[in-house]
């Protein structure tokens, strides 16, 4: 039960805490001053040469974010490794790999498992196939992807916006909806570093953009897999009542997006982000179930026949014109026609 509280506060109560300065998220402004200063700590540590960080001697794309909590990094990857290989460019990703057992330095491969590489380095490997490697340092990650492939042209860090040990040459920061909440630091807001701050690259994957930012749009696929390689409409559910589960920063959002194709959900488990599913125990109710993408190769071990629903992104031409002139500012090659990738 007491499990049961404080995943129900994480995932409700804490979000909903941030997007606004209540008193109740005043009372925790101590604990983001202490926050603050460890941050600019921190930062003033790398920038005088105390803390030592390297670059890997490609070029280092960086997509991150600075609120807590899953804003569509991983998604933007995919779709950002996608136009580059469309490019004709050679590219590997570089990531911590967060739900992993230890955090040793490794290759991601199509057999790997989850608590190994992490479930989101496995995902973009399996939707890309570039090499991708992960560790707790992402600068001996990208030193050992290079080793093993010197045609890397280029490398994309996953998720590593504020690990200042890898240098890199462009930022892209990714928001959402919420954009900087109450704009209060961690705890008594969702912010990770202060905001605003210098990036190359704003993207919104919902809601309204800034100015000077860009857009996407964060949407389900059309269907939905098993582990057996079936495949079945999400539109041939929407008669039916059905479960869902994820183990997702924000697990609602997930639940919101089957609600809007039109699906009737008769229960959610709602787990923590990287969830390993140890605990699962299958359903046995008769009703399908439905799961992020991310979470499908953790699940399936449990309950084969539930269905994995991909998320896919679709961006704003402006946001590849912009990354292709940074392309070109680099020296490498660059297709005249701008693709549109829907990750």
């Amino acid at each position: 039960m007491a499990r049961l509280l404080s995943m129900r506060f994480l995932h409700a109560a804490l979000p909903r805490l941030w997007l606004q300065r209540s008193p109740l998220a005043g009372l925790l402004l101590p604990l983001s001053w202490l926050y603050g200063a460890l941050v600019w700590l921190r930062r003033s540590a790398y920038r005088r040469g105390w803390l030592a960080s390297g670059h890997p001697g490609i070029p280092v794309i960086v997509v991150g974010n600075v609120v807590a909590g899953g804003a569509g990094k991983t998604p933007t990857t995919i779709a950002l490794v996608q136009h580059l290989q469309a490019q004709g460019l050679q590219v590997g990703v570089v990531s911590r790999g967060h739900g992993r057992s230890d955090a040793a330095v490794r290759a991601v491969l199509r057999d790997s498992l989850p608590d190994q590489v992490g479930d989101e380095p496995l995902l973009i490997h399996q939707r890309t196939g570039a090499p991708v490697w992960v560790g707790a340092s992402r600068l001996q990650a990208a030193h050992g992807l290079r080793q093993a492939h010197p045609g890397v042209q280029l490398l994309v860090c996953d998720d590593g916006l504020q690990h200042l040990a890898l240098r890199r040459d462009l930022e892209i920061c990714v928001m959402d909806e919420r954009g900087a909440g109450n704009g209060w630091l961690l705890p008594a807001g969702p912010l990770r570093e202060p905001w605003p701050r210098p990036v190359d690259v704003l993207l919104f994957t919902d809601g309204q953009p800034h100015a000077g930012a860009h857009a996407a749009r964060r949407r389900l696929s059309a269907q939905a897999t098993n582990a057996e390689g079936r495949t079945c409409l999400l539109s041939e559910l929407r008669h039916t009542p059905v479960d869902a589960v994820a183990g997702l920063a924000r697990p609602q959002a997930f639940f919101d997006m089957l609600r809007q194709q039109g699906l009737q959900l008769a229960d959610t488990h709602a787990l923590a982000d990287h969830d390993r599913f140890e605990h699962w125990r299958a359903t046995d109710n008769g009703r399908p179930l439905l799961c992020t993408e991310k979470d499908a190769a953790k699940l399936w071990p449990h309950q084969p026949g539930a269905w994995a629903v991909a998320l896919q992104l679709q961006v704003q031409d402006s946001f590849w014109q912009a990354v292709d002139g940074w392309l070109l500012a680099q020296g490498l090659p660059v297709s005249s026609a701008h693709g549109h990738q829907t990750a």
